[in-house]
């Protein structure tokens, strides 16, 4: 499928005020043991409209499948759901998991989107499942997929299928076949290349186009990913140069103690993942702090609190903002960690709300 370049709009996309850092969140929709997904849902609601008042730049949703822990199943549902509520902030996928997907049906999702909330809209792209082995196996038998081996080629063809003109696609006749993501589109989604690895870092340098490097996920690969990315980067008709940010588990609250209560939930429900213990929804405060742990696992958080954000909001914010002197980037995605007490609403996020009004108060003014 010839493929052409998209026009986008990069000027349209909101930077750091006077210099300062500019702030985005991403969301997994973490579900609590006292919460249905109903409740979480209407949680990330609240969360992502307090977000778009405080003046976040955009608000992103992951695509993970069969965790007891995570209700972000299906982005494009919920970046309609959340930019419905929403009046300003950017709103898109961080990201969805292409392999999982027919190309076809993602640029009409977002052609879509697009025309729905035209210059709020970003489409995150990745290469991994974002499930187990056995998801990824049933996901394949059961819908249409397609082959991560072409992930490039299929990332070039959403691009083109989105652009205005559309693609043109050669059919066993012989004949050139129009195709479009929509009928007439006035604008299209920015698309953006996710990653935890080299591969994402020169690819997206490749095609030009803006990159994510997945730092909260250990913190280790970032500086030379985005070296990678910068010195490799191939100027395209949307993006002349290179656009990053960085990414940052956070939990903040007025005292670091409280910080840390908050966000033990959400590490010992990392370290039983990376051990491999079966997961349940995430415990509240309370039970996190009962919960017995075995010495790996400790050794784990004990990591983990080092590399994540967790603090009182000066420190917090000297913190990320040091993140993003060091990588230079001027703009910080934060997931917020903090989890909840029980006797507090099972339809709100209270501690994570917090994380982003005590952030905003000393890094958006």
């Amino acid at each position: 499928m010839p493929a052409s370049e998209p026009v986008s709009a990069p000027d349209s996309i909101p930077t750091s005020r006077s210099g300062s850092l500019a702030l985005s969140v991403l969301d997994l929709i973490p579900v609590r043991g006292n919460q249905t997904s109903a409740d979480a849902m209407q949680a990330t609601v609240a969360l992502a409209k307090r977000a778009d008042e405080l003046g976040f730049t955009r608000y992103w949703l992951a695509e993970h499948h069969n965790m007891p822990s995570v209700a972000a199943t299906n982005p494009p549902v919920l970046i309609g759901l959340i930019a419905a509520q929403t009046a300003r902030i950017r709103v898109g996928s961080g990201g969805v998991m292409l392999p999982n997907h027919s190309p076809l049906v993602v640029a009409e999702q977002f052609a879509l989107l697009e025309a729905a909330f035209p210059g709020r809209i970003d489409l995150g792209l990745g290469r991994a499942p974002g499930s187990d082995p056995v998801i990824t196996a049933f996901l394949r038998q059961s819908g249409t997929t397609s082959e991560v081996d072409k992930f490039p080629d299929h990332i070039r063809d959403i691009r083109a299928l989105l652009h205005p003109e559309g693609a043109s696609l050669r059919i066993a006749s012989g004949q050139d076949y129009l195709l479009k993501a929509t009928p007439r589109s006035g604008s299209v989604p920015d698309v953006w290349l996710l990653g935890s690895s080299d591969y994402s870092a020169k690819l997206a340098a490749a095609l030009g186009l803006p990159y994510v490097f997945a730092h909260h996920f250990s913190g280790e690969g970032t500086e030379r990913a985005l070296e990678l990315y910068r010195t490799g980067f191939t100027p395209s008709e949307a993006w002349a140069e290179p656009r990053t940010f960085l990414t940052a588990n956070v939990s903040v609250a007025p005292t670091r103690a409280e910080a840390l209560a908050l966000a033990l939930p959400q590490l010992q429900q990392m370290a039983r993942l990376r051990s491999g213990q079966q997961l349940s929804a995430v415990d509240t405060v309370e039970d996190a702090a009962r919960a017995s742990m075995t010495e790996l696992q400790q050794q784990m958080i004990d990591r983990m609190i080092e590399r994540w954000i967790i603090d009182e909001p000066v420190a917090a914010a000297d913190r990320l903002r040091e993140l993003a002197s060091r990588f230079g980037v001027d703009e910080v995605m934060v997931s917020p960690s903090a989890s909840a007490y029980a006797a507090e609403s099972a339809q709100a996020a209270p501690g994570r709300v917090r994380t982003l009004e005590l952030l905003a108060a000393e890094l958006l003014v």
